[in-house]
């Protein structure tokens, strides 16, 4: 498909706007990036001199991740306040910063620690240090999943709660019909699975701070003149570009690429970008290679795919695709 085509189907992430309110400028959205690189890991080819893979660059955290793997590793993103960002955190080790993201989830909390003792921090931080998950989903059971949290998430979540009314509109059809129970049900599906202590994404969603101990890879890798190793020539360097997704994969070279991640993409656009995205991703990646997809929705007839275990809690869907 030609990449100058007219009638593009558009994706309503070009704008860089989360919220219906927010200036119409493009804004850092994401400050950190709530997806567990562990599964892109599992699922690439193993990681060699000429490995190549795209991801999405959003915060940098899963470019940074699978360049530390040994992956030749390119991140797009079509919001240049993003991109910049993730440069400035991949490139020059510029520290996190709150995003949109962050911010509707500090408020959630707020509210959540202000009415109800056990979502206070200190209450919550001695839940996350559990690490038996049998432990952390009957005290998620007896103690965190009670009425009150209940009332606040269909407050919020359901179709008329205030996240619907503040989503911009091409988002809020991305919101799965009853979001308050679907969340509860994959928090407890989570907790359930996966050890608090060391899971950072857990930290993250409930106390918005980092979880005390080693952390993921870290980011801050600075580039050589090429840009493209460090400055001791050891550790690729992510290359950034500012794009479309779907148009760097329609004018990639066929089979360039031998790996993809894509999360969030097709959540917001409608069913001719997601024909375009699936054309575009047969076309740059090579037979035999792998493409992840995440997505925020409830999962279709397919199933969750790989969703469960993701240790960011929070996808409907998580699918590996072996092309």
């Amino acid at each position: 498909m030609s990449a100058t085509a007219t009638a593009r189907p558009a994706t309503p992430w070009a704008e860089g706007r989360l919220l219906a309110v927010q200036p119409r400028c493009p804004r850092i959205l994401f400050g950190r990036m709530y997806e567990d690189p562990a599964v892109e890991l599992a699922a690439f080819p193993t990681p060699g001199s000429g490995t190549r893979v795209l991801c999405i660059a959003s915060a940098g955290d899963t470019a940074a991740a699978l360049a530390a793997a040994g992956h030749r590793v390119t991140a797009v993103d079509l919001n240049p306040a993003q991109l910049d960002y993730a440069r400035a955190r991949l490139h020059y080790g510029a520290p996190a910063v709150a995003g949109a993201a962050e911010r509707l989830l500090a408020a959630g909390r707020a509210t959540a620690g202000a009415v109800l003792p056990a979502w206070r921090p200190s209450e919550l931080e001695r839940f996350l240090r559990l690490a038996d998950p049998a432990a952390q989903g009957e005290h998620w059971r007896r103690t965190l999943d009670g009425p009150g949290l209940r009332l606040l998430l269909t407050a919020a979540l359901r179709p008329a709660g205030a996240l619907a009314v503040g989503l911009r509109p091409a988002f809020r059809c991305v919101v799965p019909h009853r979001f308050d129970a679907v969340l509860r049900a994959r928090l407890a599906r989570g907790f359930a699975r996966h050890p608090n202590a060391d899971n950072p994404w857990a930290w993250r969603l409930l106390l918005g701070r980092e979880r005390p101990g080693p952390d993921l890879p870290a980011l801050g890798q600075e580039a050589d003149a090429a840009g493209e190793v460090d400055a001791a020539g050891a550790v690729p360097i992510v290359r950034l570009l500012l794009a479309d997704v779907v148009e760097h994969l329609e004018r990639s070279p066929a089979g360039h690429y031998d790996a993809v991640t894509l999360s969030n993409v097709l959540d917001g656009p409608g069913p001719a970008f997601a024909r375009r995205l699936r054309a575009a991703v047969r076309h740059a990646v090579r037979p035999g290679g792998v493409a992840v997809l995440r997505s925020i929705r409830e999962p279709g007839p397919a199933g969750p795919g790989v969703a469960a275990e993701d240790r960011s809690l929070l996808w409907g869907v998580v699918r590996v695709i072996h092309l």
